[in-house]
Order: structure tokens, then C-alpha cells, then sequence
């Protein structure tokens, strides 16, 4: 499969699992040349096909393709610029997710074994106008570790080494919402022992490449 049929295929798995609506949301990816493909504004992720992907440089100039480049290119660069190893990026507004980030909560990272392994950290990002300058600079504190971003009042942003890696952070993370609020429905949470998280820890860094010198962030 090429990489742009990946990339469809991803725009079109994001918008059938909820995670987006309408015209919302965007995806990137880099190419084997060092440029970028980015979904173009206002289509929909379920209905993108080829001719709405557009392939960009580090400028945000098209280099192939018609339309308007999604207005929050410069998150996508921002991220790109920071992490070399980060080669896929997708920003969703995911219900349950966004439902926290409004909220104004972090994701308690110490509840769930598989996002301490799979996700790490996920910091709530400050408020900041979209489509703006401010938007990218809200990531500023945590972007030299995480991999996931819930962005307050607005979504959520997964980086990821690969199309698939990106979607399925994003996956786990509305999975994650979804259950603690359901738990929070019953009534009880049960975190997660010191002994146990340590634990997780330690294997998060060594198999998953997640690091957890920054984890106890507040």
C-alpha cells in the first residue's frame, strides 16, 4: 500500500470511529523527499479521497495538488520540528477525550496500565485560539516527551513514527476517556499502586520507547 493510499485509508478509519465530524480535524504525514502530505480544508475526513491530499513544504507551499491547506499546517510543523523520530500526526476532536480537555482534566496517566505503556504522559495543553500562532506554542511544554496532547476546550493531537502508530494513539486515547468516565458512572476509580506503576514504568521506557523522566509533570 502506498503511502498515500495509507493515508486515506487512515482519514477515513478516524471519521468512521467518531473521532471527527463535519469538516473537523486534520492529518499529516511525511514523505520519503522530505515534504509533507496534509488533508486540504473543509473535507470531510470520511469522504477524502487522493485529490485531497496535498503535498506541502516546510513552508506550507503546495507542491501538489488544488485547494486550501488545512489552517493548522503550523501545529503539524511545530511538532515535526521538534521530534525527528515523529513521522505521522493526527488531530481529531474525540468526544470522550474532548469532553475531559473542557472539563479542564488531564487523562490521569495512572489508572490504565496499557496508556502508561502506549501513550505516557498526556498533558492538557493551555487554551489557544485555532489557526493561530498560539495554537502550536501550547504544546511548547511537553513537547520534547509526549505523544499525546489534549488540547483544552478544543481536541486532542497524537504524534506517531508511522500513519498507524498516530491513529492508534488516538484510539487509545478516546478508549481511555471513554472507560474512565464510565467508571466514574459506577461510582469508583482505582488507581493503580505505586509499586505497580513503577513497574510499568520502567517497561514503558525499555520496550515502548516511552520515556518517564518527565511523567510526574503537574
Amino acid at each position: 500500500m502506498s503511502l498515500r493510499e495509507n493515508f486515506i485509508k487512515i482519514c477515513h478509519k478516524v471519521y468512521e470511529k467518531g473521532f471527527v465530524s463535519a469538516y473537523d480535524g486534520n492529518i499529516s504525514a511525511v514523505t520519503p523527499d522530505n515534504t509533507f502530505l496534509i488533508t486540504r480544508s473543509g473535507v470531510n475526513k470520511g469522504d477524502v479521497a487522493d485529490s485531497d491530499i496535498l503535498e506541502i513544504d516546510v513552508t506550507g507551499k503546495i507542491l501538489k495538488g488544488e485547494g486550501k491547506v488545512s489552517t493548522e499546517y503550523k501545529l503539524h510543523f511545530f511538532a515535526y520540528s521538534r521530534r525527528k523520530e515523529v513521522n505521522a500526526i493526527v488531530h481529531c476532536h474525540p468526544v470522550f477525550a474532548t469532553a475531559f480537555s473542557t472539563a479542564g482534566e488531564e487523562l490521569p496517566h495512572y489508572i490504565f496500565p496499557e496508556v502508561i505503556l502506549t501513550l505516557g504522559k498526556v498533558p492538557l495543553c493551555k487554551y489557544a485560539t485555532p489557526s493561530t500562532e498560539e495554537l502550536p506554542k501550547s504544546l511548547m511544554p511537553y513537547i520534547d516527551f509526549a505523544w499525546a496532547f489534549m488540547l483544552q476546550n478544543h481536541g486532542a493531537v497524537t504524534l506517531g513514527k508511522s500513519l498507524e502508530d498516530a491513529y492508534y494513539k488516538m484510539e487509545k486515547l478516546e478508549y481511555s476517556a471513554k472507560t474512565l468516565f464510565l467508571a466514574r458512572i459506577l461510582g469508583k476509580v482505582n488507581p493503580l499502586s505505586s509499586e505497580q506503576i513503577n513497574e510499568l514504568i520502567s517497561l514503558a521506557e525499555s520496550t515502548y520507547g516511552i520515556k518517564a523522566d518527565n511523567r510526574n509533570l503537574k
